[in-house]
């Protein structure tokens, strides 16, 4: 699980594997299919015994890029290919080359009318910016909606972008996108700036001056952090990708291109003098992810892809090596069992009708960059032939915060995107497992935002419905002490079971999800 670069996680006591098991809780009667035999085939034993070699020291922590992720990758190619299952692309290699680059911090300053802004105090960016400007496009809140866009009659081609957080009100106090008391997803800081980056992208802008007075001073914590920690940040190469600059100002400098930009929403052309000048060294990364594939029977043209992330954190900076046992070990020897269930089926004549996909990405911890260069960069199935992601992550232990039946997962996302997955979700689990669904993160304004921090997201930004299975964090979670022998092997067990009921429902139903 990604710690974000915005938020602090909580922790707490864990609690362990000396309760009882839970299989006795699932359906006393299940219903005879064919599903259930190659659901008992994922087992605690099995599990327990894949997860003691990948989370175990040997492997280093396997950060990504570093020997440990290249061990890792290696461990699941060759389980990949003892159970027969072929490498998703064409090539027959398991391995997707996921380019990677650390960005250090830059250095230098913006320029306004000859007045200059050094770095780190009014205006950040994490990337070099090179541009000379004689004028500035201001775009309001940057938004592009059907019914309220600040791209009316203007163009930005080639031009720096100035815009703001939020969304236009109506002198009634309702808000114009959603015609009612209620915010928009453009009130969303975490979404909306995504968003807003990317329509400035699409519009032909060069850059973006992004103004946001009550999250400057997070953007600013961050940049401090990477500068005491002497970091960078590591990102995704895209040579295709058009050169664009992001770059967050506080209120002064904001008021000194325009000083009624609190009150004033229409978008304009501005007469500045503005020139960017931040200068970085970038350290090259070499990464993969691993994708397997199990072509469907009658729909071998529709995908089901099933993620984990095969990266953790690595060695601290006292030797100490951070096993991710269950972020994302538990995660990654899920995966192996599903494909290994879905592959007996196979082997049986009852294979899926639907190809499904077994992606394994790498760079969760530093920012969902594999699934990000999956979907964003080089999809290995198209993504408009993608019908759903079930991303797991962390679901081997219990979160000693929540109260009630322990044989329980939370879900995040199944009904953001397609009420049809929530409902066979729901459906799937009754009928077979009997698992307490747990949807406290599901709450968009759950302050811990876990739906944007996990491969899911990637897929859900592109449309594709998602579930994410979680069992929350712990007092272990991102440190040495999450090891093997702290995870319940019979919850792990049920969780597991749970997602290939789901695939299998998925991937063998005659209409693909429905969208809404």
């Amino acid at each position: 699980m990604k710690k974000t670069l915005f938020l602090l996680v909580a922790t707490a006591l864990s609690c362990n594997s000396s309760q009882k098991t839970i299989k006795e809780n699932a359906s006393e009667e299940p219903p005879i299919a064919s599903e259930i035999t190659y659901a008992e085939t994922i087992t605690e034993a099995e599990l327990k015994d894949h997860l003691y070699i990948y989370a175990s020291n040997e492997y280093e922590g396997r950060e990504t890029g570093q020997p440990g992720q290249k061990k890792a990758i290696a461990y699941l190619k060759a389980e990949y290919e003892k159970l027969g299952i072929p490498a998703a692309k064409e090539d027959g290699n398991y391995f997707q080359e996921v380019p990677l680059e650390i960005s250090k911090l830059p250095i230098g300053k913006l320029s306004l009318n000859n007045t200059d802004f050094p770095i780190g105090e009014h205006v950040l960016t994490f990337a070099a910016a090179n541009s000379s400007n004689d004028e500035i496009v201001y775009i309001g809140y940057g938004i592009d909606d059907a019914v309220y866009s600040s791209y009316d009659n203007v163009d930005v081609t080639d031009k720096i972008v100035l815009l703001k957080s939020g969304e236009p009100i109506k002198e009634d106090g309702t808000y114009v996108i959603s015609g009612t008391s209620e915010k928009s997803i453009w009130s969303n800081m975490s979404e909306s700036l995504t968003k807003r980056i990317q329509i400035a992208v699409d519009k032909g802008a060069k850059g973006v001056l992004y103004y946001d007075k009550d999250n400057f001073s997070r953007f600013k914590r961050r940049f401090e952090s990477m500068k005491q920690n002497n970091s960078g940040r590591m990102e995704v190469v895209n040579n295709d990708a058009p050169e664009f600059y992001s770059l967050f100002i506080d209120q002064t400098l904001a008021e000194s291109i325009l000083p009624t930009i609190e009150k004033e929403n229409d978008s304009k052309v501005l007469t500045e003098k503005l020139t960017l000048n931040f200068e970085s060294s970038n350290d090259k990364v070499s990464s993969e992810n691993v994708v397997a594939i199990i072509k469907g029977s009658e729909k071998p043209n529709e995908f089901l892809v099933i993620s984990s992330h095969l990266d953790h954190i690595g060695i601290s900076g006292d030797g100490q090596i951070n096993n991710g046992a269950d972020d994302d070990g538990s995660g990654t020897v899920a995966l192996l069992e599903i494909a290994e269930a879905f592959k007996n089926a196979a082997d049986a004549g009852k294979g899926p009708k639907r190809s499904i996909v077994f992606l394994h990405v790498t760079g969760e911890e530093k920012g969902l960059l594999g699934s990000q260069y999956y979907t964003d960069v080089d999809p290995i199935v198209p993504l408009e032939q993608t019908v759903a992601n079930l991303n797991i992550d962390m679901i081997g232990r219990i979160d000693p915060k929540r109260e009630g039946d322990r044989n329980y997962i939370y879900l995040i996302g199944s009904d953001k995107l397609s009420i049809e997955l929530h409902n066979l979700s729901e459906e799937v689990n009754k009928k077979f497992m009997n698992i307490e669904l747990d949807y406290t993160y599901n709450d968009e304004n759950d302050p811990n935002r876990f739906y944007y921090r996990s491969d899911h997201y990637n897929f859900a930004k592109n449309n594709i419905p998602i579930i994410f299975y979680f069992n929350g964090t712990h007092a272990d979670y991102h440190k040495p002490s999450d090891t093997p022998d702290k995870i319940n092997y019979d919850l792990l067990e049920n969780r597991t079971r749970l997602v290939f009921y789901t695939a299998w429902e998925i991937a063998n139903r005659e209409q693909k999800l429905k969208v809404d």
